[in-house]
């Protein structure tokens, strides 16, 4: 083989192999949620007094996507009421939008509406929209997610609805077992490209029904675990468990394909 030939074929590998990481990074992907603030009232005798923390669990599911050379902005709860897309035009400035343990009603009650009574858009409606124009969409699983503790997420009576491949229930979903309990893959699917048929378990998830426009590829306890679906000109997913504790316990967010999966779950949902 002449050894001009041979640099030229590693060349173009190389090339290509560029091109394909620049495109990722210019793909933007927003996260909603995924933080909270506990506050404790620590009682000593006669007194009194309360300490508050805030604390966030997008750490790992950031660190996955972005390692799969996605560029990856975060808006947490208390900040999305104010900071989350309020148009198509920002919605748009990214290829994937996830929602994990936000409620609807931090979307749907901006401050100027909830306080002022001035009207704004209903950005659950323009998340779906924004879905049928061709954008992508995941909804991760936590107690403010799909209906909810005491069914307080309230997605299902949103045009949010439209866009999952799975039925909310219109009552509190939780699913506990402190147990543990393990998902099954019931399809192939390139979202499972690389990942193994045993996966670690879960202590819990929320329980939805399957659809006809949506496809189940892996369940829970015979719920929806995973599932994925068209809309329009886009594609939708679910994963019906935490992304990162309390549901999703230290053997997911430390196990060695938890990377693969969200790059994978992106891969499918951009392209």
């Amino acid at each position: 083989m002449v050894p001009g030939i041979k640099l030229n074929k590693w060349a173009t590998l190389l090339g290509q192999l560029c091109s394909k990481q620049e495109e990722k990074l210019m793909k933007k992907v927003l996260i909603a949620g995924e933080s909270w603030v506990s506050q404790t009232t620590h009682i000593k005798g006669f007194d009194s007094f309360s300490t508050v923390v805030y604390e966030e669990g997008v750490e790992y599911i950031r660190k996955a996507i972005e390692k799969a050379g996605y560029v990856v902005e975060f808006i947490p709860n208390h900040l999305a009421p104010v900071q989350f897309p309020s148009s198509i035009a920002e919605l748009n400035t990214y290829s994937c939008v996830i929602l994990s343990d936000i409620g609807s009603n931090t979307l749907l009650l901006s401050p100027e509406t909830f306080s002022k009574s001035i009207k704004t858009p209903n950005r659950c409606e323009l998340l779906k929209e924004y879905v049928y124009q061709g954008g992508g969409f995941m909804m991760i699983g936590g107690y403010m997610s799909f209906s909810g503790i005491d069914a307080k997420a309230r997605y299902g009576f949103t045009p949010v609805k439209d866009i999952l491949p799975v039925e909310c229930l219109k009552i509190d979903d939780r699913a506990e077992h402190p147990e543990g309990i393990s998902p099954i893959i019931v399809k192939e699917h390139e979202v499972f490209r690389g990942i193994p048929e045993e996966w670690p378990q879960f202590l819990g998830y929320n329980k939805t029904k399957p659809i006809p426009q949506g496809e189940v590829i892996a369940t829970i306890d015979g719920d929806p675990f995973i599932a994925v679906g068209e809309f329009g000109k886009g594609k939708s997913a679910v994963f019906t468990s935490d992304c990162a504790p309390h549901w999703g316990p230290p053997a997911f967010v430390n196990w060695e394909f938890y990377d693969i999966l969200w790059a994978n779950l992106m891969d499918y949902l951009t392209k």
